[in-house]
This record gives structure tokens, C-alpha cells and sequence, in this order.
């Protein structure tokens, strides 16, 4: 018995360097959608979502090449059960908070929920288990116990139903709710949704004030009126913005930065994230051609 649990625990190291080596690349192929998906938990001021993914995409690398070494190995185990503390206690808080937002666990959509929580629960247990198996030297053992391993911590959650999806947001032929005076516009207006201090919106704001060039720009905005003029004038932007502190709720955005494109009557022609200029070129090419 005691070689049988020596060699599970033995394992457990080449199941986590399966299950945190892909994540990280999938991460690191979109650092700007994983900053999205941790802004979405309101947990950290807006200009810090961008550091913290880098970081937590390199601690999970960093993690990975620790546990590949037997001497670094204990170490490795600790920094992965410090990071799935770390993600458990954030989805607990969002559960709590009744909030709908995408876990960005493996560069996936689901939303965090009962099924998220189980299998990040699992994997910190995981990472107990390689902790304590430490230094333990290769077995031929180990290439079956691993596998083994991964699919107790990963199947299990499968069979929990998954949370609702988050807000989907404005669809095509919703109609726009925003405290705009102008509206109705006669032209199709862009609006796009910012936050004063959100690193994401701030690499967005000359894309926003291109796009002014080939249709109306109205930037919103739920801060006060005051942090966003001076946030605007800071990055030397001049386009025509408006506050609403309900932009969000009354429309089911999830966060910024966000555009929505209306045509005649507020009617929403296309929406959606845009924390890149690739995502809002798809976006207005879905606006019609000017007559």
C-alpha cells in the first residue's frame, strides 16, 4: 500500500505540468481576452488587469519548469497550489456576489459556477499531492498513475451542470438604452464603452478616435463626469462623450471596453467586446456603407 501511495503521489507532478502548461499557452496566445476575463471578477482596479494576467500567465509557466526538476520540484507544487488558492477564492467571491463572468480558466467561456469551483477545488488538491510527493524519483509507474490523476480531477466536474453564460449584451435589433440627448441619431453612431483607469480602454482610444472618420464616436462612460474629462484629456483624446452610470446594467454589458453600433432609433446593428482593434474592425464592417 505505502508504494501504491508512493507512487500516486509521485505523479501527481506530471498531471499538473498537463494541466498548467497548456493553460498558460492558451493565455499567452490572448493575453488581452485572459485581462478581460479577470476584470470581469471586480476584484482589482481596471489598470491592473493587464499585469496581473502577465503575471499569472508567467507564474504558471514558472510553475511548470519547477515541477520538471525533481530538486525545484516541491517548490513548483507550492507556487501551483498558491495560484489555485488563489483562483478558488476569486470565483468564490463572484459566486457570492452573483456575478456572471467567464472564469478564463483555460481560454474557454465557461462561466464561473459550481462546476468551476469543483475543478479548481481538485486541482488544488492536486497540488497538495505533488507537494507531497516531492523529489520522488521516476517510475515507469508514474506515466499511468499521471493520467489517472488528470481525470480525477478533471472529469468529475463535467457532470455538474455548468453556470449560466454572463450577459450576452445588446443584440442586433435590441434597441441601445444610454442617456444620450442627441438620440436619435441620424448616422450610425459607434458608442464605446470606457472606464477611466482601464488599461484595456486606454490602448482602444485611438483606434475609437479612427473610427470617427468614417462614422459618429460617442464615448461612455459610468465614471463621474469630472474623471472623464480628465482621463480623456490626459490621453488627448477630443470626441464627443457622455456619463451613464446605468450603461452597464441597463444594457447587460459586462465590462469595458465594449461598442455598440446603432443604426436609426438606437437600433443595435452589432456589439460586443473590443479589446482590440482587430475585434472593433469586425465590428464596423458591419456598419452600412455611407450613401
Amino acid at each position: 500500500m505505502n508504494a501504491l501511495v508512493t507512487g500516486v503521489l509521485g505523479s501527481a507532478h506530471l498531471a499538473l505540468i498537463a494541466v498548467l502548461l497548456p493553460a498558460a499557452a492558451t493565455k499567452a496566445r490572448d493575453p488581452r481576452r485572459f485581462a478581460s476575463d479577470i476584470a470581469g471578477y471586480r476584484l482589482l482596479p481596471t489598470r491592473l488587469t493587464t499585469p496581473a494576467a502577465l503575471l499569472l500567465i508567467a507564474a504558471e509557466l514558472a510553475a511548470s519548469a519547477l515541477l520538471t526538476l525533481p530538486a525545484t520540484r516541491r517548490t513548483g507544487a507550492l507556487l501551483a497550489g498558491l495560484l489555485f488558492a488563489a483562483f478558488l477564492t476569486a470565483m468564490a467571491t463572484v459566486s457570492y456576489r452573483g456575478l456572471r463572468t467567464p472564469c478564463g480558466c483555460f481560454g474557454g467561456s465557461d462561466a464561473v459556477g459550481p462546476r468551476t469551483l469543483l475543478r479548481t477545488g481538485l486541482l488544488l488538491a492536486l497540488a497538495a499531492a505533488a507537494t507531497a510527493g516531492g523529489a520522488a524519483p521516476f517510475t515507469a509507474a508514474q506515466l499511468l498513475y499521471a493520467p489517472l490523476l488528470l481525470a480525477a480531477a478533471l472529469l468529475p466536474p463535467l457532470l455538474v451542470r455548468p453556470a449560466p453564460p454572463p450577459p450576452p449584451g445588446p443584440r442586433p435589433g435590441d434597441r441601445f438604452t444610454v442617456a444620450d440627448p442627441a438620440q436619435p441619431r441620424p448616422r450610425p453612431t459607434l458608442y464605446a464603452l470606457v472606464s477611466p483607469g482601464c488599461g484595456l480602454c486606454s490602448a482602444m482610444l485611438p483606434a475609437f478616435a479612427a473610427a470617427s472618420a468614417r462614422l459618429d464616436v460617442v464615448l461612455v462612460s459610468a465614471a463621474h463626469p469630472d474623471d472623464v474629462h480628465a482621463y480623456l484629456d490626459d490621453h488627448d483624446i477630443h470626441l464627443p462623450h457622455l456619463t451613464d452610470p446605468h450603461v452597464f446594467d441597463a444594457n447587460a454589458i459586462p465590462w469595458p471596453p465594449y461598442a455598440v453600433l446603432t443604426g436609426p432609433g438606437a437600433t443595435v446593428l452589432a456589439a460586443g467586446g473590443t479589446s482590440s482593434p482587430e475585434q472593433l474592425a469586425l465590428l464596423l464592417d458591419q456598419a452600412p456603407a455611407p450613401h
